[in-house]
Formats: C-alpha cells, sequence, structure tokens
C-alpha cells in the first residue's frame, strides 16, 4: 500500500509517500518533502467548532496550505493518507481510521496540545476535502505510551480532578519512541537494548524509558508543555510561577498559556532565537545564548538520570529528531554529566555521527546511539495495518 504521511508539526510540515510493503523505510520512500518557519508563527483564525462545540485553540499556522501543496504532488499517487496525531486524550489508544466522530475527538483533545493538534486537524480537513475519496488514519503519539507504570502516569493532585477531569501524564513522542525502540533492537540486540532511554529532542523535546520495547516513563505528560525545556516551550514549571503570574501578572489564563508555549523555552531565556545552532553559534559572545544552552542541557541529563531510576539501569541512549541527531557539541555536554550512569562517547565518532550510528567507545557499558526520527515510517505501516485489517 502506498500511504502520503502528513506530519504536521509545531514548527514544521513533513510529507511523504512511501510503500508500506517495502523492507525498510528507505526502500519505502517514494518521496517527501518538508516546509518549516519559527515556532509560533501563526495566521489566520483561532477557534475550531465541531457539532456545535466550540475549543479554544491557538491561532492556525501555515499547514493547511503547505499541505494542499503536498498533495497535490502526491496524493494522486496514494492508497491511503496517514496523519501524525499528538494528542489522542484518553480516548484513543491505538490509530482510527477518520471520520466524523474521530475528528471530534482529535479536536476535543487540541486544547491539550494546543500548538500541534490544531496543525493536525488543518492536515485532516485539507485533505478530506481535496480527496475524500481516500481513506484516511490517526496515528496518535500518545498510544505508544499507553503502557506507561502507573506511579509515573498519576499526578499527586487531589483524586477528584483526575477522575473528573482526565488528569494524568499521557506522554507525547511516542510514534518516534516506538521506532527508536525497534531500531536500537535491531542494531544492539534485544538484551543490550532492554532498558533504553530515548531524548527526542526538536523543537519539541522529551525522554523516555523503554523497558523492553514498552514504555515506563517519560518527561512530556499531561500535555506536551510538561518535562524539559524546549525551544518555544518552558518544559516542567514550579505552578507558583502560574499563580502569580494570574495573581499579581496582570496575565490571564489564554495569555499565560500562549506565553509559555510560544515565548518560553530557549527563545525565552537567550531572548535571542528558539534555534540551538544560532545560540551555539551566539554564545561565545552571549551570556543569555549560554545560559539557555546550559538551561538545557542540565533539563536532559536530569531526566535521563531520572529515566534510568525507572528502569534500574540503563542499557543503552538515544540521541534523536533535529537537535539529538545533529548537534554533536550537546551530545557531548548532555553525555558529560552523565558520567556517573557509565555514559561516554567517543568524541571522533560523535563527532562524525551520522543516523544511524553508535557513538561510544568500543566495550562502553552503555552504548550511545544516535538514530535518525521514523515517524514517517511508523505511520505508513499503522496506516496499512489498521487498513488491511
Amino acid at each position: 500500500m502506498r500511504v502520503l504521511v502528513v506530519n504536521a508539526g509545531s514548527s514544521s510540515l513533513k510529507h511523504a509517500l512511501l510503500d508500506s510493503a517495502a523492507a525498510d523505510p528507505d526502500a519505502a520512500l517514494l518521496a517527501s518533502g518538508e516546509e518549516r518557519w519559527e515556532p509560533g508563527e501563526s495566521t489566520g483564525r483561532a477557534l475550531d467548532s465541531l457539532a456545535g462545540t466550540r475549543q479554544r485553540l491557538p491561532p492556525a499556522g501555515p499547514h493547511a496550505e503547505a499541505l494542499k501543496r503536498a498533495l497535490s504532488d502526491h496524493a494522486h499517487e496514494a492508497d491511503a493518507i496517514g496523519h501524525r496525531v499528538v494528542h489522542g486524550g484518553d480516548r484513543f489508544e491505538a490509530p482510527a481510521r477518520i471520520d466524523d466522530d474521530v475528528r471530534a475527538g482529535i479536536a476535543a483533545a487540541a486544547e491539550l496540545a494546543p500548538l500541534h493538534n490544531r496543525a493536525a486537524l488543518e492536515g485532516i480537513d485539507a485533505a478530506r476535502e481535496a480527496f475524500p475519496h481516500l481513506p484516511q488514519v490517526a496515528c496518535f503519539d500518545t498510544a505508544f505510551h499507553r503502557t506507561l507504570d502507573a506511579a509515573a502516569a498519576t499526578y499527586a493532585i487531589p483524586a477528584a480532578w483526575a477522575r473528573e477531569q482526565g488528569i494524568r501524564r499521557y506522554g507525547f513522542h511516542g510514534l518516534n519512541v516506538s521506532w527508536c525502540a525497534e531500531r536500537a533492537r535491531a542494531l544492539l540486540g534485544a538484551e543490550r537494548a532492554r532498558r533504553l532511554v530515548v531524548c527526542h529532542l526538536g523543537s519539541g523535546c522529551s525522554v523516555s524509558a523503554v523497558r523492553g520495547g514498552r514504555s515506563a516513563d517519560t518527561t512530556m505528560g499531561f500535555t506536551p508543555l510538561d518535562g524539559i525545556p524546549m525551544a518555544t516551550r518552558s518544559g516542567a514549571l514550579d505552578p507558583g510561577v502560574v499563580l502569580r503570574m494570574l495573581r499579581a501578572g496582570g496575565l490571564d489564563a489564554d495569555a499565560i498559556d500562549a506565553a509559555l508555549n510560544h515565548d518560553a523555552g530557549l527563545l525565552g531565556i537567550s531572548e535571542r532565537s528558539a534555534d540551538m545552532r544560532e545560540l551555539l553559534d551566539a554564545a561565545p559572545a552571549d551570556p543569555r545564548a549560554r545560559l539557555a544552552i546550559d538551561v538545557f542541557v542540565r533539563g536532559v541529563a536530569s531526566a535521563v538520570a531520572a529515566m534510568s531510576t525507572a528502569l534500574g539501569g540503563i542499557d543503552a541512549l538515544v540521541f534523536t529528531a533535529g537537535v539529538g541527531e545533529h548537534s554533536a557539541p550537546l551530545r557531548e555536554r548532555i553525555a558529560e554529566r552523565l558520567r556517573h550512569l557509565c555514559v561516554t562517547l567517543d568524541p571522533a565518532r560523535n563527532d562524525a555521527a551520522r543516523p544511524d550510528a553508535d557513538i561510544a567507545p568500543s566495550g562502553a557499558p552503555v552504548r550511545v546511539l544516535v538514530l535518525r526520527a521514523r515517524e514517517e515510517w511508523v505511520i505508513a505501516r499503522q496506516t496499512a495495518r489498521l487498513l488491511d485489517g
């Protein structure tokens, strides 16, 4: 089956036509494209409505127009369309064929992932309008984390809040984390990849603990705003900060929501850029850029150490996604903070690393992999499997 995969991220629109019957992702790829923009850039309407229910969402981004161009290039060659959807809420624990009811469920979870589900809905609507005859499938990042340990999924809040509002740790980046677990087992063997920590470091960032191929813990929580600092998102935050800004900062909930999603993280600290490459270039002369990098490195390393406690140790560490795959200096600085966990890098291998590579020294007890993000391949396979029954 030829599947057109649509991956609408917080700052990008990726699209790829893949043959789901191919033996590996490189052989499967028939065509691909990508458009990127600054995180937080947006235009268009602010609200979505369906079946009389209005959801408070951020302004729509450029995804719809970008997808229309992608569809005109590739959809006539496709047998189906698969969409990456970041938040499935408590409803979707597996891929789902898209109809009005499934779209409503995705919209209902949009307030929990305002940078992402809005983009996915734009992609779904554009594809359904342009090619109504093609079956479409939603594949959810949250689904992989349905195996989270109960202690990892539960917040220490009044139990009534959790019951009434569905508040729990959902976890994200699951499509790529599942691929990394599969790829690590193929490269290292099942035993050497049994206790795996995956650092997905892109515009959005998370660190996940994977035990025997199943999610055991992860840094992102109820929403993709939780966890380690990101390009424009704050990551984990003392709730008192939000209360302070509500009571004394002159901001309402919507303004705080927008600031923590669009104006925080690397951009907020540096007051310069959300792009790690630019911050690394500026760091020698810019103390705010250096501080942003230091906060990021500390956050990732601390999260890796925390995930190792969920696994009772660590057999392999994975770096993936944009920063994880392409920034040797960041990998080096993170690994330097993890020497107590026996994480070491071979400098030459790290500097020359191209996914998929093992950059740990020969004989090191903890293997360190750089793996290319492969959400598109996972989505193509999930789409084909669902439609094939």
